[in-house]
């Protein structure tokens, strides 16, 4: 007897049903709210009869934890994953949660139980290990050894994946029992972390005043570059765009997060990751309240929302200008949506990407993670 769900029980129709009943009340908190470990699953709980050697005491030795796809497209980065990674063979599994409806929720495969290894960064070629997995790391696969994924997704060559949460406990007990070391590469990554925090520092003062007009400016400018639609822009693209936007970064430190960033030598390299790298990104708790509220906006789950559903659903009445009665709560209102609308590329709707821009620019200038929180909170009602 083992606690492992395997594929073909995942796909029975009579366990999937199992698995909506038991999780319909149990839709994914916000990481801050609700530790992982209290949550109420269904996954790799259910005892099945096996021909396996491995025991139940085994198997129960893994690790948990939440996901979200690194994609400016709003379908893809609003997934809900969660994951199983096991000790006992550093193999890894990861499910789809799926909402139908108010009360109906189901979990579908969407990377299966397997031996995978890095696809990219100092660690490349090397397997999974329990060390790699933490709130802010960055999981990545080959698109093309994962038939089932959606076509949006096999339209890149890597699926990239962010750890959103963990569960804490269970990582700790299975770090006391593991011993890792990989010390070369770990200077190399934390000498890697240097150099973008070295760039950071140097912009931070101008992205401090002008953050939301840089971030949502550079996704646009990006996306006029990007002809082939891949995400991938050259050297040259980048070094421009730094300079119209009047983000000076001296040669060296250019080629030094260069040479981090295009570690496959193409000399091409994802946009998405030259942001992160150079300007930094919000920590994982408030992108989840960016993305809850892109998903209470985008109710049809298309990855855009029409600018006419964000005005009705845009409330300034608890603004602190509109309270203290500098402002009319319309004034408010269009001034958000002008800002909003300059980094659109289409005029009547906004797109994920965008609108994580806008939060990713309104984050730089705001310490407080519940003061940014709160933000989105107010005028979303979330």
């Amino acid at each position: 007897m083992i606690d492992h769900l395997s594929r073909a029980v995942i796909s029975d129709p009579e366990q999937n049903l199992a698995i909506e009943q038991k999780e319909s009340d149990h839709i994914l908190p916000d990481s801050k709210m609700t530790p992982l470990r209290f949550r109420k699953r269904t996954l790799h709980e259910t005892k099945i009869r096996t021909h396996s050697t491995l025991t139940e005491n085994v198997l129960s030795h893994k690790l948990q934890f939440d996901g979200r796809i690194l994609s400016r497209n709003g379908r893809d980065a609003c997934r809900e994953l969660i994951g199983f990674f096991f000790t006992h063979d550093q193999s890894l599994t990861i499910y789809e949660y799926r909402q139908f409806g108010k009360n109906r929720t189901n979990v579908l495969p969407f990377i299966q139980k397997s031996i995978y290894n890095h696809q990219c960064g100092r660690r490349k070629g090397k397997q999974y290990r329990l060390g790699d997995f933490y709130v802010g790391a960055t999981l990545t696969f080959f698109s093309s050894d994962h038939l089932s994924l959606p076509e949006s997704i096999k339209e890149n060559t890597l699926l990239k994946l962010r750890i959103t949460n963990i569960d804490q406990i269970a990582l700790d007990s299975l770090k006391t029992a593991s011993v890792e070391q990989e010390d070369d590469i770990i200077i190399q990554e934390t000498n890697d972390r240097l150099v973008f925090k070295a760039i950071q520092d140097v912009l931070k003062e101008k992205l401090h005043k002008r953050g939301v007009r840089i971030l949502t400016g550079l996704g646009k400018y990006f996306q006029q570059l990007d002809k082939e639609g891949n995400g991938l822009l050259d050297k040259a693209d980048f070094k421009q765009a730094l300079k119209v936007f009047h983000l000076e970064v001296s040669e060296k430190d250019f080629e030094s997060a260069w040479l981090i960033l295009n570690d496959n030598g193409n000399g091409k390299v994802d946009y998405g990751e030259f942001k992160r790298g150079i300007i930094g990104e919000m920590n994982e708790y408030r992108k989840s309240y960016v993305r809850k509220a892109f998903m209470k906006l985008d109710f049809n789950k298309s990855g855009s929302v029409p600018i006419i559903n964000i005005r009705k659903c845009y409330c300034a009445k608890k603004h602190s200008q509109v309270i203290s009665g500098h402002s009319t709560e319309e004034e408010i209102k269009s001034s958000f949506l002008e800002t909003l609308k300059v980094a659109c590329s289409k005029s009547d709707e906004v797109s994920y990407g965008e609108f994580e821009d806008y939060y990713e620019g309104l984050s730089i200038g705001i310490v407080d993670d519940e003061d940014f929180v709160n933000i989105l909170r107010t005028p979303w009602g979330i």
